[in-house]
């Protein structure tokens, strides 16, 4: 994909800025967060055997143009921040899409596959980082990573420390924490409204809210969180990690980082075998139930931020959609084409709101758009249904994390740390670059084949 987005208008006055999101101190983050975020765990080479190769600026650029206005990243992620900050610096996006049109969404704290820290020296360090490689004065949302690989008390520390930079400095909007363990994210988020007397922003969860596993949406999940005071809950990795795909879990540079088991991947095997039977795709069925599913499921911890159009140049509004909170989901693409078709599938997603008929009609869309859609919903429903028969008791079946025997290494690969505590809240260039990290399952996208192609069959279709 060339790296101008596709359907640009010729003329520079056809390009208008975009509008700023409206934003003061005291503003939810539930009430301007959009529901569909741009993950950008893929710009890392756990996915892609070269990211620098990847289309970073094109694809953002497609993003924005396609109403994309959030971006998950990480320092974890490789190289993520660094590329997601330069797509954002072109000259196109500066001119049309201000910073304070969209989110920014990192982390702190972990560093590499087996070392974290969460001291409020390296929290600092991290932030100023984040906010040098993103070409921003301030972040958005900033979670602490993978919280379940370090101690309570160092979370409590680290949150304290973002809300300090958040007060004191401003280059930090919202705080939040991420990992996958929801009863350790449930204790997290009580422990520190207790403590603090504040709630926690954000708390995003990664797969557990797929076709295998549902249990976000229940009391343990949701609504455990939202009874701490939690604002928003965004559900990431609809596909588990990569688990729920005909080809099976992806193997990268590093192999096999996946944690099911042989008997689970057995199952979801014979659960694919199901959906072609049916002439689907497991992922196909997955992504569309996963996105579909939580905007209505994850509703009372959602947000009434504007969803993307799905359509490229056109704006659309969250009243244009009924005007309710939406379950907030990350998504995460490699090249072009995996980014038009999801598109298309959020569109679709989109037409079955309330409010979707007319929406389509006014748009110049098919005017049975609303109906397709609706349609549709019900078949992947009865497909939803017949996986979960397939899959029998490994549904809702989580695994370790850590996994058991886990050392936190802190300290040992680069001494970056002491780098950081010795002087200037800044850590060394060699912080700059991470050994080989394992890509975090916190925000997992759908993984992609490496190289520069990938088969039309392995991407989703058009629908």
């Amino acid at each position: 994909m060339a790296t101008t987005p596709p359907n640009a208008p010729d003329a520079p006055e056809a390009l208008p800025t975009q509008p700023s999101v409206p934003y003061e101190r005291n503003t939810r983050l539930s009430s301007i967060l959009p529901p569909l975020i741009f993950g950008t765990a893929t710009f890392n080479h756990q996915y892609n055997s070269d990211p620098f190769a990847l289309d970073t600026v094109g694809l953002v650029s497609s993003a924005l143009t396609h109403g994309i206005r959030a971006f998950d990243t990480s320092p974890y992620y490789g190289p993520a921040e660094s590329l997601l900050g330069a797509a954002l610096a072109t000259p196109f996006v500066r001119t049309t899409f201000p910073r304070s049109s969209y989110f920014l969404l990192t982390k702190v704290g972990r560093i590499a596959a087996a070392e974290f820290d969460y001291s409020p020296e390296w929290v600092r360090a991290s932030v100023t980082r984040s906010l040098q490689r993103l070409n921003t004065d301030y972040l958005d949302v900033v979670y602490c990573h993978d919280v379940e690989f370090v101690s309570a008390a160092e979370v409590l520390g680290a949150v304290k420390e973002l809300r300090r930079i958040r007060d004191a400095e401003h280059s930090v909007r919202y705080v939040g924490i991420s990992g996958y363990p929801l009863d350790v994210l449930g204790d997290l988020a009580e422990l520190i409204l207790r403590e603090t007397g504040e709630p926690l922003d954000a708390v995003m969860s990664y797969a557990n809210f797929t076709l295998q596993n549902e249990t976000l949406a229940g009391p343990c999940g949701i609504g455990r969180l939202r009874a701490a005071g939690v604002d928003v809950v965004p559900n990431a990795s609809p596909l588990g990690m990569g688990l729920l795909r005909r080809e099976g879990v992806p193997v990268g540079a590093l192999g096999d980082f996946h944690p099911a088991s042989r008997e689970l991947r057995g199952a979801v095997r014979a659960a694919s075998g199901f959906c072609d039977r049916h002439g689907e795709r497991l992922e196909v069925i997955a992504l569309r139930h996963a996105l579909e599913s939580w905007l209505e499921a994850g509703a009372a911890v959602g947000s009434r931020g504007d969803p993307a159009s799905g359509v490229p140049w056109v704006r659309e509004s969250n009243e244009q959609v009924g005007g309710t909170k939406l379950g907030v989901s990350v998504i995460g693409v490699s090249r072009a084409p995996e980014l038009e078709k999801t598109m298309l599938v959020w569109r679709s997603i989109l037409d079955g709101l309330e409010g979707g008929r007319e929406t389509a009609i006014k748009a110049g869309r098919w005017s049975r758009a609303y109906e397709w859609s609706w349609n549709r919903k019900r078949a992947v429903q009865i497909l939803k249904e017949g996986v979960q028969e397939v899959l029998g008791d490994w549904v809702d079946y989580t695994w370790a994390s850590p996994p058991p025997g886990f050392v936190n290494q802190k300290g040992v690969n680069a001494g970056a740390d002491e780098t950081v505590r010795a002087g200037k809240d800044k850590p060394k260039a060699t912080v700059e670059e991470v050994d080989a990290p394992w890509l975090t399952p916190a925000a997992s996208p759908e993984p992609t084949e490496g190289g520069d192609e990938v088969r039309d069959e392995k991407s989703i279709p058009l629908r």
